[in-house]
């Protein structure tokens, strides 16, 4: 059942569309997670959801009830921001106890609940610890206890993990996963972060200058990217224009062998880095770099003719910069993407 619908929602700023016709739909107990580059409307989005900002045109529905005029607070959606925003002068009981009393349940029963919840994020006896001696991960989980107290029909969710270090990102989001799985949150989350993107959401939904621009599951959005920009924002280089006929196409790399069924005529072809292999003979190419990436190296190889190429292999036996190579490349690594459009 659809919890979350947005029909045709336009936000403008001026002239400006900062969100553009947009329509989605979030299922109940569905993990949606919004990317984008800064200016892609995502938080915008996040907002008009929110009832924080005014719709220039279109729809919010909620469980199937328009939101025209619905403020925040009867909304029942939970929200969490980047910085946190808790009360520095209030523990960290009375920071999720403050949830609580938006939702106006009776006061004996703060405490009891406030312990389930602090259980339930990983802070179990913490009521009583100061804001401040708290460390930024130890935070982001009081703030998300605050926003599951009121136990709200969405949470929502932006940049939830930004400013944590690596590790503990990664950390947190498998936990978040577990979660929102273990108590069916319905979750709509917007992050620049692909990788924390691909490993929360059940969908991923791809933004560019105010309009989506793929939508699917972490698979079909990594496996199939739908244009250039979604191939280049999840980090893909290896993008070249191309004609595709049969089971292969002419690119500036010499024939590159294609998956069967590819569309025909002037494409563009990405092909990732798993799939440009070393071998005993095929395009020749200079390695100008290699990083360690902990299971494999990638590399930095320039070709006689052409953009340099991204590629990776394993680690025994990589080539060292400076060291000729050729290789070949695997139809099941390579994309064909449409032609941009004018």
């Amino acid at each position: 059942m659809t919890l979350l619908q947005l029909e045709g929602v336009s936000v403008r700023f001026g002239e400006r569309a900062a969100v553009d016709a947009v329509d989605l739909a979030v299922a109940e107990h569905e993990v949606v997670c919004v990317l984008g580059p800064s200016g892609s409307g995502k938080s915008t989005l996040l907002r008009v959801v929110a009832g924080l900002q005014q719709v220039s045109g279109g729809r919010v529905l909620l469980g199937g009830a328009d939101q025209a005029g619905v403020p925040v607070h009867r909304r029942g959606v939970g929200l969490m921001f980047q910085d946190h925003q808790l009360f520095p002068h209030r523990d960290v009981g009375s920071n999720v106890s403050f949830g609580l009393r938006m939702r106006r349940a009776g006061r004996s029963s703060y405490a009891a609940e406030v312990a389930q919840l602090l259980e339930l994020v990983g802070l179990p006896g913490a009521q009583g610890r100061a804001v401040a001696s708290l460390s930024g991960g130890e935070q982001q989980r009081v703030a998300l206890a605050r926003a599951l107290a009121p136990s709200p029909r969405l949470l929502m969710l932006d940049e939830p993990l930004g400013q944590l270090d690596r590790g503990l990102r990664e950390r947190l989001v498998v936990e978040l996963r577990g979660l929102f799985s273990r108590l069916g949150t319905t979750v709509l989350a917007v992050t620049h972060d692909q990788g924390e993107a691909f490993a929360l959401a059940d969908r991923v939904v791809v933004m560019r200058d105010g309009r989506i621009a793929q939508a699917g599951t972490p698979l079909q959005v990594w496996q199939r990217p739908a244009s250039e920009f979604v191939a280049r924002f999840l980090g893909f280089e290896n993008v070249v224009p191309a004609v595709v006929s049969g089971t292969g196409a002419a690119t500036v790399w010499g024939r590159v062998p294609v998956p069967a069924g590819s569309p025909e005529g002037e494409q563009r072809l990405l092909i990732r880095p798993a799939g440009v292999a070393l071998c005993a003979a095929g395009l020749r190419c200079e390695v100008v770099s290699r990083t360690f990436r902990g299971t494999h190296v990638a590399l930095l190889l320039r070709p006689e003719a052409g953009p340099v190429l991204e590629a990776e292999c394993g680690l025994a036996g990589a080539p060292a910069v400076g060291d000729r190579v050729a290789v070949t490349f695997t139809p099941a690594e390579v994309v064909v993407l449409p032609p941009p459009t004018p």
